[in-house]
């Protein structure tokens, strides 16, 4: 591997290209618009680069930090490790401008598809555990992980579902105009120079000499540079960062919201973003070690809210061992969002007598809360539960203004 310094990460290079537009509309000056200056970001499989001692510092206390949060979920691993992913998916989504309620988010988890935005946020939470499951049982990253995650994310996307799942064809732009590259923020590598691109990333993901905030920042910006599809390039550049972290084993069980602690800073994350472009990854690095801590050291203060949910449930309602009630506690710990058919495979066979009256003594308690309106095809939540994803964004977010 070559020996680059912190002060020698290459630049993104700039080539001009023609341009003609393709779609009607705009204004007259998209329309005579003609050649577009694309940035070409550098071939990094083998480069080093060198973190400063305060970016060393950082990066290992976030790391330890986050691996102490991840062994306070063991043992809970699965039904902590979905509550992440839709924490950290949530707050990916919100850094797109996509936003929802936890009601209509809810309701998305249970199928409903009344709102987009939900929806969207729906899928971008499946997007991100299949990278990260991908990613975490080969020990590796491949080109498919990448292509198969994009298709979760948009393939009931209306406007982009024939793109799903396949790298851009055609130039794409940050910023700007709708109609033409004019006066964009940041316009990718043509996309003949895509595949190669996502070939060298790929062996540089595969890396094991990297520090593991380094490879994670430094990937993640190299991702967005490229901007491989017409859209979603954020969102699956920042599973990238989780799959990353349980690649390297630094996360086993859970899934911490770094991108909670992003969506705090999002013009400092842009901004870093540029300065990765023009060869200064450092702002980025420490951008994401502060990031990964507060994240970190909020999910330790949820994964104990959340474990202690049951015994406080339980307390109140004093199920017997292996009864309806009982069964019905742990699934909607399990699955936050249950519908009448999840309900009912959650209470057992023979159950069904009993089922609602337990339903009914949760809802009572506050411990759910029925989310449709509805008399049939009725869907259920978690109250506490989602009121958590809320709360442990807020409390990450606040950490992260703090810092300022």
């Amino acid at each position: 591997m070559s020996n680059q310094g912190a002060s020698r990460w290459p630049a993104h290079r700039v080539e001009t290209l023609p341009w003609s537009q393709k779609v009607r509309g705009g204004t007259r000056e998209d329309r005579i618009f003609s050649s577009v200056e694309t940035t070409i970001p550098p071939l990094i499989a083998r480069l080093d680069y060198a973190p400063s001692l305060p970016e060393t510092l950082a990066s290992e206390q976030a790391l330890l930090t986050v691996a102490q949060a991840d062994t306070d979920a063991e043992g809970h691993s699965a039904a902590l490790s979905r509550f992440m992913v839709r924490s950290e998916s949530v707050a990916s989504s919100k850094i797109e401008r996509i936003s929802a309620s936890a009601r209509d988010y809810a309701k998305a988890m249970a199928g409903h598809r009344a709102n987009i935005s939900a929806t969207s946020m729906v899928a971008a939470s499946t997007a991100l555990h299949e990278l990260i499951t991908a990613v975490g049982l080969r020990g590796e990253f491949l080109i498919d992980q990448f292509t198969s995650a994009h298709r979760a994310l948009m393939v009931d996307d209306q406007e982009e579902s024939d793109y799903a799942g396949r790298f851009r064809d055609m130039q794409n732009w940050i910023g700007g105009s709708d109609y033409s590259p004019r006066g964009a923020l940041h316009v990718p590598p043509a996309p003949e120079r895509v595949n190669e691109l996502m070939n060298d990333l790929i062996t540089y993901l595969n890396r094991d000499d990297v520090p593991v905030l380094v490879q994670a920042a430094i990937g993640h910006a190299q991702f967005e540079s490229i901007h491989a599809f017409t859209d979603g390039n954020g969102r699956i550049g920042r599973a990238l960062v989780s799959a990353v972290l349980r690649r390297r084993g630094v996360t086993r069980n859970a899934v911490v919201p770094l991108a909670s602690g992003l969506l705090a800073r999002r013009e400092d994350y842009f901004a870093a973003l540029g300065s990765y472009r023009q060869g200064q990854p450092s702002p980025l690095i420490l951008l994401f070690a502060q990031s990964a801590r507060a994240a970190a050291l909020a999910s330790r203060e949820t994964i104990a809210r959340l474990k202690s949910m049951p015994v406080q449930w339980s307390a109140e309602l004093r199920p017997r061992t292996g009864s309806v009630a009982s069964r019905l506690i742990g699934a909607f710990l399990d699955h936050p969002v249950m519908s009448t058919q999840e309900v009912d495979r959650a209470a057992g066979a023979g159950a069904t007598s009993q089922t609602y009256r337990v339903i009914d003594q949760l809802e009572k308690a506050g411990f759910i809360e029925e989310i449709t309106g509805r008399k049939k095809a009725r869907v259920w939540a978690a109250a506490e539960v989602m009121a958590e994803l809320d709360d442990l964004d807020r409390r990450i977010q606040q950490d992260m203004r703090a810092e300022l």
